[in-house]
């Protein structure tokens, strides 16, 4: 089998064993953040991260909920790099956003944070703000034994080849914000090409 075939044939694999209802799970908490007036931060590193631009899109547009992804505004992210560190660059930005009880945070990410490993410390010191709060925390990450997946409401992109996470993860981040963004309680505008004739 060639590798192309064997990615895709992986990749089957993951949308077959996606646990179906939590992603109803968190249609619903979405919904639910929409009709309390609340907001969601997506919040992701790397790619995640171009992954949260393009989320904030499409539910600011499809689904008329109020969104932000602190990684859009590189001068800020990079001024509080520099000035503050990295661990601190997302929680701060909740701080000055006010983050609130009818909000949520939504991760996308590969590990989803170890405070053990201390590795994506700025996911981990956003999480404990948002729980703090009382505001909700929703993620899409590859990896269950992370921060995210322990202490939100969240999907796990199942692991069918281990030297494969990061892509089919960051992959299936887009998969299941896509299926959330289309879902009937969470949809709100129809888009363009489906409504064209």
């Amino acid at each position: 089998m060639s590798f192309a075939a064997q990615f895709l044939k992986e990749a089957g694999e993951i949308a077959a064993k996606i646990d179906t209802a939590r992603v109803d799970e968190i249609a619903q908490a979405l919904a639910d953040v929409r009709a309390e007036g609340g907001r969601v931060f997506f919040l992701g590193v790397g790619g995640s991260a171009g992954n949260a631009s393009h989320a904030v899109n499409d539910f600011r547009k499809i689904a008329k909920i109020e969104c932000y992804a602190p990684t859009d505004n590189v001068s800020e992210l990079t001024a509080r790099t520099n000035d503050e560190g990295w661990a601190t660059v997302f929680v701060e930005w909740l701080r000055t956003s006010k983050l609130r009880a009818e909000d949520a945070l939504f991760i996308l990410s590969v590990g989803g944070g170890d405070k053990e490993r201390n590795i994506s410390a700025n996911l981990i010191s956003a999480i404990d703000l948002a729980r703090e709060r009382g505001a909700k925390v929703l993620g899409i990450v590859g990896k269950s034994e992370g921060y995210t997946a322990n202490n939100g409401l969240t999907v796990v992109i199942p692991i069918v080849n281990e030297a494969h996470i990061t892509p089919h993860s960051e992959a299936f981040q887009a998969v299941v914000w896509h299926c959330l963004v289309s879902h009937p309680l969470v949809k709100a505008a129809q888009t363009k090409w489906e409504s064209s004739k």
